[in-house]
C-alpha cells in the first residue's frame, strides 16, 4: 500500500484545519508533556466532579418547567405561601400489627407516642468515605418531619408521613434514609409492630440497592468487552488497554469540567445527565482512538521507512478532522437543546456538548501523543505491521457495495423499513416507577393501595390565592372542593387548608389511580382543571399541582420543544456536513440516511418496550433524545466513510473501485467502534431509572444500524450509484501520485485491513 498525499483538504487547507494540524503536531513532538499535563488534570477535575456533583443536580422534575405552567405556579405558590422545601422528600410509612389483626384504640396511642418521640430525633448523617472528604460532603443530618396521615378503613394498618430534605440523589442522603429507616423499624419493633416504607425516595433507596450487583456486573462486562474487542482486533495489549485507560482519564476530567461549568452558571443538572455522560464518553473516546489506531497501523505498513513519531503525526493530522467534524456535529445537535422550553432538555445540551468538546481536545492532544509514545510498539506482539492482511469479510463487502449498489439500497431500506412500522400506534409513557425488581417500597405501595385509593401518598393539590386582597375562608371556597369530589377519578377531597395568614388555600385530591400514569396525568389535565376553572371564585386564581400536574406539563412542553428542536438541529447538523463535504448533494444523502435511521430506530424501540415488553409505552425523552444521539453520532460514521470516499476518489480508476477500497479500509475502524459504543449505551439497559433503560437499549440498537447498515451498506452504495457526482459542486479533483509511491492497479492491488478480526 502506498503513502497516499491527504485529500483535497489537505491541498486546500481550511483555518480550522491548521488548528488541527497545529495541535497535533504540537502532541506529538512534546508527548510527555501533554500525557503530563491531562494526568493532572485529570485526575483532580475527576475527584473534584465526584464530590460536587450532587451539589449541582436536581430531582424534581416539576423544577425543569417554566414558570409559565400551571403545575410550576402551584409549586410557587406552594412554597411561598405555605413553607413547603422544594427539596422536600416524603416517605410514607405503615406501620401494622404483626399478627395482622385491626388496630385497637391502644395500638394508635402508642403508633403516635413513637411517631413523637422520632420527630424529636436528630439523626446523623452515617459516615461513608466513599462519598468523598467530609470538609466537602455535605451533611444531611436532621431531624425528620414526622406526623400522622391516615388509618386504613379496615384498621388494618396506619400511615405516617415522614419528611426529609435533600437531594434524593445524594448517596448522603440516601444514607440518611437508611439510618432513619432502620431507627423507626426497630423503635415499632421494640412495641411489637411491623413497618413498611415507600414514597419516591424509599422506592429509588431500595432499586438502587437491589440493582447495585447488577450494576457493578455490567459494569465489568462492558469494559471486558470492549477490551476484548480490542485484543481480537489487534492482538495487541498496549491496543486493547491504552485506550480504555485515556478515555477513563479525560472522562473524569470532562466530567469534573461539566460539574465546574453547572456550579458557575447556576444550572442544575438532571440525575439521569452524569450517567448518559458517561456512557457517551467512553463511547466516542474510544471510537476516536480506535479511528487514529486503524489508520496508524494502516501507514505504519505502507511506509515502514517512515520513523512512527512522523507517520503519528500525519495520520493524527488526518483523521483529526474528521473527529473534529464528527464531534462538532454532536455538540451542534445537543446545543439546539438551547431553545427548548423543558429545562430537563435544556440542561442535557450544554452538559453533553462541554463534555464532547473536552473529549475532541483529548483526541487532538493527548491520543496523538500516547501513539508517538508507543510507536509501534503499541501493536505488540502483534506482527500484523510486517505482512498483509487476506482479503476479508471488509473486502467482499466493499465490492459487493460497489457492484450492486442498488440491491444494497434496496436490501437497507427493506430492513429499515421494517422497523420504521413499528411506530404505527406509538404511546408516549411520562411514568418515573423504576426497575423490574420487586422491592420493599412497591410491595409497602401495593398493600396500602389495597386499602386506600392509589393516590394517596401522593396527592395532587390545588391552589388557590386571592387576588383582592381579602381573606380566603372555608365558606366562600366551598363550591370548589364540593365539585371536584364530583370528578370521577377523584377518590377523596382533603378538608380545605388556610396558610397563616389567609391569603392561600390548598385543598388535596386524592387519585384513585396511581398518580405516575397515564389515566392521572390525563384526568389531572382535563376534568380537574376543567373543575377549578369553573369553580374558582371570583377574586381568587387557582393551579392544580402535584406530580400528575407536573407530568401533564412536561408532556405539553415536550410536544412544544419536539416541534423545534428536530428540524433546528438537523438545519445545523446539514450545515456541518456542507462545510466539511464541501458538497450539496452528499450532505443531503448523509441527513436522509440518518433520518431513517432515527425512524427506524424510534419503530424498533417502540415494538421492544411497547408491544413485547407491555410497557404503557415509550418514555417521553426518548424521541428527543433518541434523534439527537443516533443523528450525531450516527453521523460520526458517516463522516468517517464518506471523507474516505472522497479521498479515494481523488486517485485515478472507476468510481465504484474508489468507494470499494473506502469500505475496505474503514469496514474495521467503523464495525469495532459500533460495537464498543453500542456496548456502551446498552449497559445504561440495568439503569434503575425507567427512562434511562430506554435511552440505553434504543440508542445501542441505533447506533449498530447507523455502523452497519447506514455506513457501510446505504450510504457506500448510494456513493456508488452516484459517482464522483455525488460531490456535486466541487468535485474531488484526481490526483497524479507521487513517484516511486505509485499505487499498483486496482486489479493487483492488495486488500488492507480487510477482516474484522486478524
Amino acid at each position: 500500500m502506498s503513502w497516499r498525499p491527504a485529500a483535497n483538504a489537505a491541498h486546500h487547507p481550511l483555518p480550522e484545519d491548521n488548528v488541527i494540524r497545529a495541535l497535533t503536531g504540537f502532541s506529538t513532538r512534546n508527548p510527555w508533556k501533554v500525557i503530563a499535563l491531562w494526568a493532572v488534570l485529570g485526575i483532580f477535575l475527576s475527584g473534584l466532579g465526584q464530590v460536587l456533583l450532587f451539589r449541582v443536580t436536581q430531582s424534581q422534575a416539576g423544577d425543569f418547567l417554566p414558570a409559565t405552567y400551571d403545575s410550576a405556579a402551584a409549586m410557587k405558590i406552594a412554597e411561598e405561601r405555605f413553607g413547603a422545601d422544594p427539596d422536600a422528600n416524603a416517605i410514607t410509612v405503615l406501620v401494622a400489627r404483626t399478627d395482622g389483626k385491626p388496630l385497637t384504640a391502644p395500638d394508635q396511642r402508642t403508633i403516635g407516642a413513637v411517631a413523637e418521640k422520632l420527630a424529636h430525633r436528630h439523626v446523623q448523617m452515617p459516615k461513608n468515605d466513599d462519598n468523598g472528604p467530609s470538609f466537602l460532603v455535605k451533611d444531611y443530618s436532621q431531624t425528620p418531619r414526622v406526623s400522622p396521615a391516615v388509618v386504613a378503613p379496615d384498621r388494618s394498618f396506619e400511615l405516617l408521613s415522614v419528611e426529609l430534605t435533600g437531594n434524593s440523589t445524594d448517596p448522603g442522603l440516601q444514607d440518611l434514609y437508611r439510618a432513619v429507616r432502620d431507627g423507626t423499624r426497630q423503635a415499632f419493633v421494640e412495641e411489637g409492630m411491623r413497618t413498611g416504607f415507600t414514597g419516591g425516595l424509599a422506592d429509588q433507596v431500595d432499586t438502587a440497592d437491589a440493582e447495585k450487583t447488577t450494576t457493578t456486573v455490567v459494569g465489568f462486562l462492558m469494559i471486558g468487552l470492549i477490551v476484548l474487542i480490542n485484543i481480537l482486533v489487534f492482538r495487541s495489549v498496549l491496543a486493547a488497554f491504552v485506550p480504555l485507560f485515556a478515555v477513563a482519564l479525560v472522562g473524569g476530567a470532562a466530567a469534573g469540567a461539566v460539574v465546574g461549568v453547572a456550579m458557575l452558571t447556576g444550572i442544575k443538572l438532571d440525575p439521569g445527565t452524569p450517567s448518559i455522560i458517561g456512557v457517551v464518553l467512553i463511547g466516542i473516546g474510544v471510537d476516536y482512538f480506535l479511528f487514529l489506531l486503524f489508520r496508524f497501523r494502516e501507514q505504519l505498513r505502507a511506509r515502514p521507512d517512515l520513523p512512527a513519531r512522523t507517520v503519528s503525526g500525519e495520520v493524527s493530522a488526518r483523521v483529526g478532522i474528521a473527529i473534529t467534524s464528527a464531534a462538532l456535529t454532536i455538540v451542534a445537535a445537543f446545543a439546539t437543546l438551547g431553545v427548548a422550553t423543558f429545562g430537563q432538555f435544556r440542561v442535557l445540551g450544554p452538559a453533553v456538548a462541554v463534555s464532547v468538546l473536552v473529549m475532541l481536545l483529548a483526541s487532538l492532544t493527548l491520543m496523538p501523543a500516547l501513539l508517538a509514545v508507543t510507536r509501534r510498539k503499541m501493536f505488540w506482539p502483534s506482527r500484523a505491521l510486517k505482512r498483509e492482511p487476506r482479503p476479508g469479510r471488509a473486502a467482499r463487502l466493499g465490492d459487493f457495495v460497489a457492484r450492486r449498489p442498488l440491491t444494497a439500497i434496496l436490501a437497507s431500506l427493506a430492513l429499515l423499513g421494517a422497523l420504521t412500522a413499528g411506530l404505527i400506534g406509538i404511546r408516549m409513557d411520562f411514568g418515573q416507577t423504576g426497575g423490574t425488581h420487586k422491592t420493599a417500597a412497591a410491595a409497602t405501595s401495593a398493600e396500602i393501595t389495597r386499602a386506600l385509593p392509589a393516590g394517596v401518598s401522593d396527592p395532587a393539590s390545588v391552589y388557590v390565592e386571592a387576588t383582592d386582597h381579602q381573606a380566603l375562608t372555608a365558606g366562600r371556597l366551598k363550591a370548589l372542593p364540593k365539585a371536584l369530589a364530583e370528578v370521577k377519578g377523584v377518590g377523596q377531597v382533603g378538608r380545605t387548608v388556610l396558610n397563616d395568614d389567609r391569603t392561600a388555600a390548598r385543598i388535596d385530591l386524592y387519585l384513585t389511580v396511581d398518580s405516575q400514569r397515564a389515566q392521572a396525568r390525563h384526568l389531572v389535565a382535563g376534568p380537574v382543571r376543567d373543575a377549578v376553572a369553573r369553580h374558582t371564585p371570583a377574586g381568587t386564581e387557582a393551579h392544580v399541582g402535584g406530580t400528575a400536574a407536573i407530568f401533564a406539563d412536561v408532556s405539553t412542553a415536550v410536544d412544544h420543544d419536539l416541534r423545534i428542536v428536530f428540524p433546528v438541529a438537523a438545519v445545523l447538523i446539514a450545515l456541518i456536513l456542507l462545510v466539511l463535504l464541501r458538497s450539496l448533494l452528499a450532505p443531503a444523502v448523509l441527513m436522509i440516511a440518518v433520518s431513517l435511521g432515527f425512524v427506524a430506530t424510534l419503530g424498533a424501540s417502540t415494538l421492544f418496550f411497547q408491544r413485547l415488553l407491555d410497557k404503557p409505552g415509550v418514555n417521553f425523552v426518548l424521541p428527543l433524545v433518541l434523534f439527537l444521539f443516533v443523528v450525531a453520532l450516527g453521523t460520526d460514521y458517516n463522516i468517517l466513510i464518506s471523507d474516505r470516499i472522497r479521498e479515494e476518489m481523488e486517485h485515478p480508476g472507476p468510481a465504484r473501485a474508489a468507494v470499494a477500497r473506502a469500505v475496505r479500509h474503514t469496514a474495521p475502524a467503523i464495525m469495532t467502534a459500533g460495537i464498543v459504543l453500542a456496548a456502551s449505551f446498552g449497559s445504561l439497559g440495568v439503569n434503575a431509572d425507567p427512562s434511562t433503560q430506554q435511552i440505553g437499549f434504543a440508542t445501542a440498537l441505533g447506533i449498530l444500524l447507523s455502523a452497519f447498515v447506514l455506513s457501510l451498506v446505504l450510504v457506500p452504495a448510494l456513493a456508488a450509484l452516484l459517482g464522483r457526482g455525488i460531490w456535486w459542486p466541487v468535485r474531488p479533483r484526481r490526483t497524479q501520485p507521487r513517484p516511486h509511491t505509485a499505487p499498483p492497479p486496482a486489479a493487483d492491488r492488495p486488500y488492507h485491513d480487510g477482516d474484522f478480526v486478524h
